[in-house]
Order: structure tokens, then C-alpha cells, then sequence
């Protein structure tokens, strides 16, 4: 009965001290794709990605209902760093939608006016709200409204005491007025708390910086500080400290009499790996960080071999002995050069292979469709001389002389032979991520090899000049490239036994394989140069190529391509793709298909759209 009891209190204290309104939640997926075009909008960084914010702990005070049940204490404010744009996952602050909704566009037009230098939070906030209000006139209504629901939900400062309440009144005038409030008074009680959290200001996101014990300092940031725990949308606070020194390694680091005795000692059945601890996930939510520590040893990948790496015996066959390429560092805003290392492979078990039976059908339409675009007679209108009149232009020219008008001359049209004069380079990702399932009995790989078949098949009919390539990585020394039929080279039945020896493996270091395949196409002759590009997710390997330096490594090889006369475009499995494929190749050069199984039908149909002329 007691405990019974004690449920239903704990259930009545929890409810009367919730402060939100769930009937009128708007969650971030709902608004993210119209927070991201606003952000690039209002002119803020265009890599920046929008993720979920971390619950804070804010340190201010709590209302009575809150300080009984022990709630209210964490809040996910709204922060951004260098690479990304924190904003909460949830938002039912107000009773309405539509102001939920607006606090996340206010809250992203906020960040668009912020950097991520360590400023003094008052003074940067205020001068970003000036600046939008400024700049977009039309958001002071939605401002007012939201800055008014604000203060009805703060506590009231006559409520507070002396010191606490001047300090809530100059966050009330600075949200009034921006721009008014230059400091916040001074603490005068021992046991003062802090200010209540701001929701229409986006919170400080200090620096994370170790410094090691040879006395290097490096700076990391783990998701701008958060740790997303496996399988969910929740975030954590995470903090760098240094391991625990002990000098003696011989002394224990614990009391003697803590250890149990012979008598104590149970001998159970137990297996050689701890068993997992099956409430971890309700402890991690209850700590208020998660501490990371470095201790500056050596992990046993160090000295392991790496299982993920064939024999040499099974492996593909290098030809050459490695191409030095450049790598764009984002922070320093310079290159670094000769940093990776590509390596040309060629299939080594890859014998002749006839086309699948099941792409016999499609092979034979497309045949047929690019047929008609190869090089034939056609007729140019408007011609000074030719085999017959151009009567359309005839007509007109009799009509304007009897409107009053000089006509102009009757022209001719003449049969000319047009050549399509154009080179194309299919670059498909071979990562591991490519040995995902799609549907039943088919993997991402297999939707990729058919997509190349059919594209050869396709432009082999068509006589345009062309290439296909495969790439992945690991680590910045060891990046894949694998020949799968050169410009020189004939498409036949070799060349599709070294399209169906390809397989997954790896990583994705995109901008080395987009910089050999540049170099490639800059050989050709053509004057119409196409890169086509098959990605599943972003670039990514495991030394530290990832999140914004891959992102930025990648979009500088496509601009070297672009300046090059080279015109690169994406086609996509990634169904998160939007939010940084157009950073990458600009609005119209991706397509992000929803479908990875129509690959091999839409493939073809792509490229006769890129190549149409005019």
C-alpha cells in the first residue's frame, strides 16, 4: 500500500510540475527541412548540418511543484558550433503550434546572424536579434508574440529575491529592447542561483580543448559536445578530463579491506566477457555528462592485424605505385598537399561474363532509345543556302512585308551531320554501406553493378565516349580506385566480368577519388565533360575524415572539377542526402532517389537528360 501510494504521489507531484503543452508539440523533423532553407537563407554557413540539442542542466530556479519532483532542472536549449546547429528535438513551451513553430524559424534566423566564437552570451545574442529584426522587418510581429508568451511563462521577480530578481528584470528589458542590457547585476547571496534559461536565445557552446601529457593541445568535438546514445534521438553533454595518474602501478587505488575474503569468495559459472549490464541506458539519462577520458597509450588496432584488409594473394592487382593527391583542410582554409595516396586496382578474378538474363529486356530498350542519339544527318533551319526552303521562316517573311515591315530574306534548310561531342566518367561508391539489403534478395551493390551494366549498355549503342570507376578508403594512405573500363577501352564481355568482380568494402574518401577523376576527364578532348557520381551517404573514413572537414574536402574537389569545365553531378540512395548534397553540388546537380532498386532504370534515363542539347 505504501508503495502503491507513493506512485500515485510521485505520478500527481510529476504532472502538476510538467511546464509544456503536448497537445501543441512541433518536433524538429517536422520543420527541419524548412529550418535548413531558412538558415542558408538568411545567409548562414551552408555546411552546417541541424541536429538535436543536448538537455542542459540550467542551474535556475525552479518553481515549488518542479523542486518536489525533482523535474525541470534539464532543458535542451538551442547552440551552434562549427559544424552544426543545435536545436531541441521537441518544442511545447507555448499552448499554440503555430508559436512552437515559430520558435524554431526564430531560433534558426537567430543562428544565421551567430558565429560560433566564444562571446559574451548577453551582448552576441542581443546583436544577432538586432540584426535580424533589422534585416527581415516583417519577423518583429512573430518576435513580439513570442518574446510575450516568454515572459508569462518566467517567474515573476517579485517572487525572487533582491539579487536574482534585478537580474531577471535586465534579461526582461534586453528581450524587450535588444540591445539595451550590457551587463547582468552581480550576485550578492552565497547560495544566488542562476538566471532561468532563455528559449528565444541560443545558449554558449564553449570550446572543448585536452591538452595531452606530451603538451599538444587538440580540439575536438564530438557532435558539438554531444553523444547520441545508439538506437535513439537522445543527446548527452560530453566533457574531456585526463585519466587518473598512479605512479606505483604495484599500489592499489582502492582500500584493502574492501576486497572479499575466502570466506566471501563464491565460485560461480560465469563466461569469459561480462555480461552486459542490462540497465545501463537509465543510468547514462541520469548523469549530467558523459566523461571521456585519453590515456595516451596505444589501442590494440595499433599492433593488430587488420582482418578487414585480403590476402595478397585474393586482393585486386595494383597497377602503378600510387598517385599523391591533396587534401582541403577546412579549418587552416589551405591544402594540404601529397596527404593521400590512390591506388589504381584492376579485378584480378574478374573472367568474361555475358549480360544477366534479367537486364536482357531493359539492355534491348535502351539500345534502341540511344541509337537515335548517336551521330546522324539532321536538318538546321535558318540556313543562308541548302537542299530545300525553310517555309516556316518563308511565311514570316511574307507576313512582315505585308504588315509594313522589311521581311527578311527566305532562308534554307540544310541536312548537317551532328556529332555528339562529349565524355562521360561513372564514379560508383563501393563502401561496405553498400552491402545493405534493399529488398528481398537484393543489396544496395547489386542495384549498383545492374545500374552500370545497363549504363553501358546504353552508351555503347549511343558512341559517346566514356569511363566507369569505383572507389573506397581506409585511412588517408590506402584509397581504392578501380578500374572498370577506361576511356580507351572497348565495353564487352571482359568488361562486365570486372563490373560483376565488384564488392563492398571499406570507406567512402570522396574527395581523393572526385580529384583522380577529374584529372582523368581534364585528358579528354571533348568539349562537354561529365562526372556522375553513385553515392549511398555522406564521405566519411576513419581518421578523422568526417562530419565537416569530409564535407568540406569533398565540395573543394568539386569546385576544382567545375573550374576545370567538368560537370559533376550526384545520384543518391541517401535519403538524408538534402540536407548536404545541395552544399555540395548546388540545387540542381543531385538526385536523391527514394527507391534504391529503380537505380538501374533511372541511371540511363539521367544521363540522356544531362547530355540533351540546348
Amino acid at each position: 500500500m505504501e508503495e502503491y501510494i507513493g506512485e500515485l504521489w510521485h505520478r500527481l507531484i510529476s504532472r502538476a510540475a510538467l511546464r509544456e503543452y503536448a497537445a501543441a508539440a512541433i518536433t524538429l523533423d517536422e520543420v527541419e527541412r524548412s529550418a535548413g532553407l531558412l538558415f542558408r537563407a538568411f545567409g548562414g554557413d551552408p555546411g552546417l548540418r541541424i541536429a538535436p540539442a543536448a538537455d542542459t542542466r540550467h542551474g535556475g530556479r525552479l518553481r515549488l511543484f518542479q523542486r518536489m519532483a525533482h523535474s525541470g532542472d534539464k532543458l535542451a536549449l538551442a547552440a551552434r558550433d562549427a559544424e552544426t546547429l543545435h536545436l531541441p528535438a521537441r518544442l511545447a513551451l507555448f499552448p499554440e503550434k503555430a508559436l512552437n513553430r515559430d520558435l524554431y524559424l526564430w531560433l534558426t534566423a537567430l543562428a544565421a546572424r551567430t558565429d560560433e566564437r566564444n562571446d559574451d552570451w548577453l551582448a552576441a545574442n542581443q546583436r544577432a536579434t538586432l540584426a535580424v529584426l533589422a534585416d527581415y522587418p516583417g519577423l518583429e510581429p512573430r518576435y513580439a508574440r513570442l518574446v510575450a508568451a516568454t515572459l508569462a511563462q518566467r517567474i515573476d521577480p517579485a517572487r525572487l529575491p533582491a539579487d536574482e530578481a534585478a537580474r531577471e528584470n535586465a534579461i526582461r528589458r534586453a528581450l524587450q529592447a535588444p540591445g539595451s542590457v550590457g551587463e547582468l547585476p552581480p550576485l550578492t547571496r552565497k547560495k544566488a542561483l542562476s538566471i532561468q534559461p532563455v528559449p528565444l536565445w541560443l545558449r554558449p557552446l564553449p570550446e572543448i580543448e585536452l591538452k595531452s601529457a606530451s603538451g599538444k593541445k587538440q580540439h575536438e568535438s564530438a557532435e558539438g559536445g554531444g553523444t547520441e546514445q545508439k538506437g535513439g534521438d537522445k543527446r548527452y553533454q560530453a566533457e574531456r578530463t585526463d585519466m587518473p595518474e598512479n605512479e606505483s602501478p604495484f599500489v592499489l587505488m582502492f582500500r584493502a579491506e574492501s576486497l572479499l575474503s575466502w570466506a566471501e569468495y563464491v565460485k560461480v559459472n560465469r563466461d569469459t566477457e561480462e555480461d552486459p549490464d542490462p540497465d545501463i541506458a537509465s543510468k547514462a539519462e541520469s548523469m549530467d555528462k558523459l566523461t571521456l577520458a585519453r590515456d595516451n597509450k596505444a589501442v590494440a588496432s595499433k599492433v593488430r592485424f587488420d582482418l578487414d584488409l585480403p590476402s595478397a594473394a585474393e586482393d585486386d592487382v595494383p597497377i602503378g605505385e600510387g598517385i599523391p593527391l591533396p587534401e582541403w583542410d577546412w579549418k587552416r582554409r589551405r591544402m594540404k598537399p601529397d596527404w593521400c595516396r590512390l591506388q589504381t586496382m584492376e579485378a584480378r578474378h574478374a573472367p568474361p561474363t555475358p549480360l544477366p538474363e534479367h537486364l536482357h529486356v531493359a539492355a534491348r530498350r535502351l539500345r534502341s532509345q540511344f541509337a537515335a542519339l548517336a551521330s546522324a544527318k539532321r536538318w538546321q533551319k535558318n540556313q543562308p543556302e541548302g537542299e530545300e526552303l525553310d517555309i516556316e521562316t518563308c511565311v514570316r517573311a511574307f507576313a512582315d512585308r505585308r504588315a509594313g515591315h522589311a521581311g527578311s530574306m527566305p532562308a534554307y534548310l540544310s541536312r548537317t551531320q551532328q556529332v555528339r561531342d562529349l565524355s562521360c566518367l561513372l564514379l560508383a561508391d563501393l563502401s561496405l554501406s553498400t552491402d545493405a539489403g534493399i529488398a528481398d534478395d537484393m543489396r544496395v551493390i547489386d542495384a549498383i553493378r545492374d545500374g552500370m551494366l545497363l549504363f553501358a549498355e546504353a552508351l555503347s549503342a549511343c558512341g559517346d565516349s566514356f569511363a566507369m570507376y569505383g572507389f573506397s578508403s581506409l585511412k588517408r594512405g590506402n584509397i581504392r580506385f578501380h578500374e572498370i573500363k577506361p576511356f580507351d577501352a572497348v565495353y564487352d564481355s571482359a568488361c562486365r566480368g570486372r563490373i560483376a568482380a565488384i564488392r563492398p568494402g571499406y570507406y567512402t574518401r570522396m574527395g581523393a577519388a572526385i580529384r583522380r577523376a577529374t584529372a582523368l576527364l581534364e585528358e579528354q578532348s571533348q568539349a562537354q565533360r561529365l562526372l556522375l557520381i553513385l553515392s549511398d551517404g555522406k564521405p566519411t573514413d576513419i581518421d578523422a575524415y568526417e562530419g565537416r572537414y569530409a564535407i568540406e574536402d569533398t565540395r573543394m574537389s568539386l569546385v576544382e572539377a567545375r573550374r576545370a569545365g567538368i560537370q559533376p553531378f550526384c545520384l543518391t540512395i541517401d535519403r538524408e542526402g538534402a540536407d548536404y548534397l545541395p552544399h555540395l553540388f548546388g540545387p540542381g546537380g543531385f538526385l536523391v532517389l527514394r527507391h534504391p532498386e529503380e537505380l538501374a532504370r533511372r541511371l540511363p534515363l539521367l544521363y540522356s537528360q544531362l547530355t540533351r542539347p540546348g
